[in-house]
């Protein structure tokens, strides 16, 4: 009985530091979090240029939101890719949109940024495709 809890307490410190070593890693990605409600976000992936719109703006979380990506150049991409949403440091669950590409050659789906109970609002958008080197966008969504 006395093994299990101090078990227990050890694998709730162990949890609690690895949470608080995560801190400083989640201001790197809070550097252009702000940057999607202006506008499209552009981030070079290997030889291509990808660039981010999410509509509507602001971002909210709890609403459909239309995600469309497009690339320069966009020659050997498959015609539908997969956008993964997540929280960093924080599980959230499988959150993922089907983007389907359009006659203009971009890249668009629809789907929702679910609002974190802990209040959070940093979120990543990573394109998963082994052909980009699987892109990542961060952003805020706001009430």
């Amino acid at each position: 009985m006395v093994l299990r809890r101090l078990l227990k307490r050890a694998g709730t410190a162990l949890l609690l530091a690895m949470t608080l070593g995560a801190t400083p890693a989640l201001a790197d990605y809070a550097a252009d979090s702000n940057a999607i409600h202006n506008g499209p976000c552009t981030k070079q992936a290997g030889k291509r240029q990808v660039t981010l719109d999410i509509t509507p703006r602001p971002v909210r979380h709890m609403q459909e939101l239309t995600f469309k990506v497009t690339m320069a150049p966009a020659e050997g991409l498959p015609s539908t890719l997969i956008l993964d949403l997540s929280m960093p440091g924080m599980m959230m669950g499988k959150n993922q949109v089907t983007l389907k590409r359009q006659p203009d050659g971009a890249w668009e789906g629809a789907g929702i940024v679910v609002k974190c109970r802990s209040g959070r609002t940093l979120w990543k958008a990573t394109i998963l495709s082994p052909e980009l080197g699987n892109p990542a966008f961060t952003f805020n969504v706001r009430d």
